[in-house]
């Protein structure tokens, strides 16, 4: 796995799955909540996260729960990362370099590992280590180029 050295404190982003799996799972849930008691001022939102969650909401009153208990606190605090242009480019790049060296048929990539892809070059151009537990589509990525990410849940601030 990727991780950072660098001085100071992490800045972690969550994949998507994490935060279904505690939408749907009360010991996820209790899990989620802890990392967030030791890390919310270091917790970024990816705009790719937000896309698959909003995504996933089909009644009025769960995006507006969403939007209100989550999206929002990101918004109100100044931790949303966006996709900048460079990592768009990048992400074209880096499916190609997958189709040339590991066989991945462009056309067949699915919606997932295509949002996998921007979250990894999102999170690293902004500095973030990804938390995830999708950890073999973010090893294939890392093989083309190096993405920070961990498994669920780290334990210390370093």
């Amino acid at each position: 796995m990727m991780t950072r050295s660098v001085a100071g404190p992490r800045k972690y982003a969550l994949d998507t799955n994490l935060y279904i799996r505690a939408f749907r799972d009360p010991a996820a849930q209790e899990a989620l909540v802890r990392f967030h008691a030791a890390f919310a001022p270091f917790e970024y939102m990816s705009v790719v996260v937000a896309q698959e969650l909003r995504a996933g909401t089909r009644r009025p009153a769960d995006r507006a729960r969403l939007e209100r208990e989550l999206l929002g606190v990101f918004e109100r605090t100044g931790r949303v990362v966006t996709l900048s242009r460079q990592a768009w480019n990048d992400s074209g790049d880096l499916l190609a370099e997958l189709a040339a060296k590991d066989g991945l048929e462009p056309g067949r990539v699915s919606k997932a590992f295509g949002n996998d892809v921007l979250l990894g070059l999102s999170c690293r151009e902004a500095g973030l280590t990804l938390v995830t537990d999708n950890l073999a589509d973010f090893e294939r990525i890392s093989r083309i180029v190096p993405v920070p990410y961990l498994a669920p849940w780290p334990d210390a601030l370093s």
